[in-house]
């Protein structure tokens, strides 16, 4: 699947609002892209092959990242000890494009991934411009100081609502990891036990 297109029929396709615009569309209509979308009365029966291959899409879609980056983190999930669904989601909540967005600095993971590319954010007081860089426990992700000025960011902060394992400072345009999320706290749209079974084929 192309995720470098349109991202609100992207979002269509999948059912998984991407953006802020995707979320306002869907509102409007809740059914595939193309002429045979609203036709289907919602989506086409999958078989369980086809169930498993949509929640890959969609977890894929939601943390922006390429298929041999979550066969990665599936397998090193797998590794660890725990549930390993949960463990998968903790893996990719820890990413530093991820907690940007997580923390309210952008308002979407595409922005987070370029936030985090051009160098506008610091970990621990420390350079870092790497999307998949794992952040740890008690780590403090910060906003550049010339960065801070950026209407996105301004504007994404002024709504932001972290999530419990986020401490955010809006003062300090900074936020913490205070630990690894639980899966329900985590805001991502996904079957993860069918993502697990996928990948176990």
């Amino acid at each position: 699947m192309n995720y470098t297109g349109p991202k609100v029929k992207l979002s269509r396709r999948l059912g998984v609002p991407l953006t802020p615009k995707a979320a306002r569309v869907m509102q409007r209509r809740p059914y595939p892209p193309g002429p045979h979308g609203k036709a289907q009365g919602g989506r086409r029966k999958l078989s369980d092959f086809g169930r498993q291959l949509l929640e890959k899409q969609k977890l894929r879609a939601q943390y922006n990242i390429h298929e041999r980056q979550m066969r990665n983190y599936v397998a090193k999930a797998m590794r660890k000890s725990g549930i390993t669904g949960e463990v998968l989601v903790q893996l990719l909540e820890s990413r530093l494009d991820a907690f940007v967005l997580r923390a309210g600095f952008v308002n979407t993971i595409y922005a987070a991934r370029q936030f985090v590319s051009h160098g506008h954010v610091r970990v621990d007081g420390e350079p870092v411009n790497l999307p998949g860089y794992q952040v740890k426990p008690g780590q403090i992700v910060s906003v550049k100081e010339k960065s801070r000025r950026m209407p996105l960011v301004q504007e994404s902060l002024r709504n932001a609502n972290p999530p419990a394992y986020v401490a955010l400072d809006k003062e300090a345009f900074s936020a913490q990891l205070v630990r690894l999320p639980q899966r329900d706290e985590v805001p991502v749209i996904c079957d993860l036990q069918l993502v697990i079974e996928y990948y176990s084929r």
